[in-house]
């Protein structure tokens, strides 16, 4: 994978990096994995605006991926790398042996004509799901479950892998991509390696238009507003702000809002860095 950085010729190129998408192998998608998606443009039911900068954008199909990865002991064969409009990572489209089309997250190094195939009888190769139970310490592994049967929820963008650490009786410790190092039933699943696509992170929009594109709207900075519209709002000039917040006076920048009595926190061994 690499990025391509475009020739100024117009000054919204002048700064454009753009993915070089070496990794994809065909731009049309398979069409019995394809389903609509309705844009709401952050409106509520009532037409009234609930979300604030969102609207517009490419229209775009989703693509229906399976995170449960459930077909067990039956190979599959790597048909397609493909982009996918919804989400950072590349996307792999699999040719199970019985016939069935099913769209997974591609894993870096992952290609096509590659044999895939998820079980506990799995060996621990790039794009097989394993439980936890039987992956070998140390290993990188993403799109991990937190409960059993659940699907893939954790390391499931472009880039984002975690660490298996140990395992002490049910329960496998894990280093996330943030930081945290938490414990997660060992008979939940997860798939070897990194996630595809890990120079997403160095693509640069180069101009405005890009981001519209993309469903987001301009965002007005709150120092910008009045102080009715905002806590940071208001002030003489330039004279204005404060300490940085939400607009329901919930401070950001290292203020702690979960909660001391979450059920979950029993299982963080260690917090994630600030």
């Amino acid at each position: 994978m690499s990025v391509r950085k475009l020739k100024p010729i117009t000054p919204g190129q002048r700064f454009r990096v753009v993915n070089g998408f070496d990794a994809i192998t065909t731009d049309k998608p398979e069409k019995s994995l394809l389903a609509p998606i309705k844009r709401t443009g952050g409106r509520n039911s009532q037409g009234r605006m609930t979300t604030r900068y969102k609207g517009g954008g490419h229209k775009r199909r989703y693509r229906i991926i399976d995170f449960k990865r459930d077909k067990h002991g039956i190979p599959a064969t790597v048909a397609t790398i493909e982009y996918d409009p919804n989400r950072t990572a590349f996307i792999a489209l699999l040719n199970y042996q019985d016939g069935e089309k099913r769209y997974i997250i591609a894993q870096n190094g992952l290609e096509v004509g590659q044999n895939v195939v998820s079980g506990a009888e799995a060996t621990p190769e790039i794009g097989n799901t394993l439980p936890l139970s039987v992956i070998p310490l140390g290993t990188i592994i993403s799109c991990i479950e937190l409960h059993p049967g659940q699907g893939a929820v954790i390391a499931r963008s472009a880039g984002s892998f975690a660490q298996l650490m140990a395992r002490d009786g049910k329960f496998a410790t894990v280093k996330l991509p943030s930081g945290e190092v938490r414990m997660i039933l060992v008979t939940c699943s997860a798939t070897i390696g990194a996630v595809s696509n890990s120079d997403h992170q160095l693509l640069v929009g180069g101009k405005a238009g890009r981001t519209r594109w993309l469903g987001r709207r301009p965002r007005t900075r709150p120092v910008a507003m009045n102080p009715v519209d905002h806590p940071m709002g208001g002030g003489e000039g330039r004279s204005s702000g404060g300490h940085p917040r939400s607009r329901n006076g919930v401070p950001a920048k290292g203020y702690r809002t979960r909660s001391k009595t979450k059920a979950s926190s029993k299982y963080i061994v260690e917090r994630r860095k600030k």
